[in-house]
């Protein structure tokens, strides 16, 4: 086992504090890297050493790999915390920091790529027995395969980027007359997002709950999973509200969709944490794989309040070989709901970038704000609009719902436009306090 010292973080935002806080705790050294529209962050502010990697947009700094390299070098970081989005998936880098004796933490090249390629990982998934949707065996060759595969699957599918990701390069397809505009659509998407125009097709599941498991494993061969989160308050297939425990589930059913999701980590050998994304069919009981996320989710939190752990600190405990605690260890309680809360005008999801003129955070008993905001911060245009994550826990889920209005009215957000008031309309509205929504929910409504 080898202790690391310095940890790196290669992310801006909630998620450089919200794992600054942890290194630190750990007692270890938290170096931050920044670009020049990120100068006034907090965490660049709390950190053991900053340092400026490039101008504001993200090709010039967090997506720089020489610059973060040099920045390692230049602190003598022994170890990378890459958090999601940027280069958290890139395997490139991942071997670049195995060249210069940086150790990553999270998963290794190998596991990234057999999940990196969707298409390819529903492949790997049902040859280890695990249920998936049914669709092509691997990519699309053209429309003309497309087409005759929508006919033996039947109408809706859904055409897919394999390289995709946040929702892009994504089609929903109703009718056979729209399927070759729709594939094009896709594939143009695709390419320009990802420079990856490889395509694949799924069965489309109408009214889906969308349901993921957060697994971690380390090099001892444990793996554990954190309970499962329902994910399914969506927009344009970005998640807007995330819940745990996911209520619809039975018991038997969510005893059946967690072991499968630890069956399917232990088939890939993954080691670091990581989530397994399930659409789970309400009606017949039926959950089918979509994908794996080979680093940490936005919405690990929630996880985290059930459960106790830390799952920063896990992470960084498994990359210098240490074993996980076992599954019985991990005693979950309650029900946490996360919002996400971003720079955007609530009715139409516009970004709203600009200053802001006053700001306070809601407080109490299991009230958690990760933010990276503060009064007087500029809210830049360069990057994505989550400025933070307010997330509650109480002892079930109408009483979280309840913590949640009352966090919400006292969170204050002045200067620019956020989601807030979205998230407020719906801890009111009666079909999420039903627990009787979907995907489409917000598309419908």
């Amino acid at each position: 086992m080898k202790e690391l010292n310095k940890i790196l973080i290669a992310n801006r935002g909630e998620i450089a504090l919200r794992a600054l806080r942890t290194i630190q705790e750990m007692g270890k050294k938290a170096i931050v890297v920044h670009s020049t529209a990120d100068q006034d962050a907090l965490y660049v502010k709390y950190a053991d050493a900053a340092i400026c990697i490039g101008g504001p947009r993200s090709t010039d700094s967090y997506l720089n790999i020489p610059a973060i390299i040099t920045a390692c070098e230049l602190t003598e970081a022994d170890a990378i915390f890459p958090g999601y989005g940027f280069l958290s998936e890139n395997q490139n880098f991942v071997e670049i920091c195995a060249k210069h004796g940086i150790k990553f933490i999270g998963p290794s090249v190998e596991a990234m790529t057999l999940m990196s390629d969707k298409s390819k990982a529903k492949q790997v998934m049902m040859r280890a027995g695990i249920p998936v949707v049914p669709g092509s065996d691997g990519a699309i060759a053209d429309v003309e395969a497309a087409r005759k595969l929508a006919k033996e699957i039947g109408y809706p599918v859904i055409i897919k980027a394999a390289a995709g990701g946040g929702g892009r390069g994504m089609r929903v397809v109703e009718r056979e007359e729209d399927l070759e505009k729709l594939f094009w659509s896709a594939e143009s998407e695709a390419m320009s997002a990802f420079g990856d125009g490889t395509m694949y097709m799924e069965k489309y599941i109408t009214n889906p709950r969308h349901i993921e498991v957060q697994v971690i494993g380390d090099e001892h061969g444990n793996v554990l999973h954190v309970g499962e989160r329902d994910c399914s308050m969506q927009r344009r297939h970005q998640k807007l509200i995330e819940e745990s425990p996911a209520v619809i589930l039975d018991e038997e059913t969510r005893a059946k969709l967690l072991e499968t999701a630890v069956r399917a980590t232990k088939a890939i050998g993954y080691v670091s944490a990581g989530t397994f994304e399930f659409l789970y069919d309400s009606k017949d009981k039926n959950f089918y794989f979509i994908e794996m996320n080979t680093r940490l989710q936005v919405e690990h939190t929630i996880s985290e309040m059930r459960s106790g752990l830390d799952l920063i600190e896990q992470m960084i405990r498994v990359a210098e070989g240490h074993k996980l605690p076992s599954q019985d260890e991990i005693k979950f309680s309650g029900h946490a709901i996360e919002c996400r809360i971003t720079a955007e005008d609530p009715k139409s999801f516009m970004p709203n970038p600009g200053k802001i003129t006053r700001y306070i955070a809601p407080g109490g008993r299991n009230v958690r704000m990760d933010s990276h905001v503060y009064e007087g911060y500029s809210v830049p245009a360069f990057y994505d609009s989550m400025i933070g994550k307010l997330i509650v826990h109480d002892k079930d889920r109408l009483r979280a719902i309840s913590k949640m209005k009352i966090a919400l009215s006292q969170l204050v957000i002045g200067g620019i436009k956020s989601t807030r008031d979205f998230h407020i309309a719906m801890m009111n509205n009666p079909d999420f306090i039903n627990n009787d929504y979907d995907t489409n929910y917000l598309s419908k409504h």
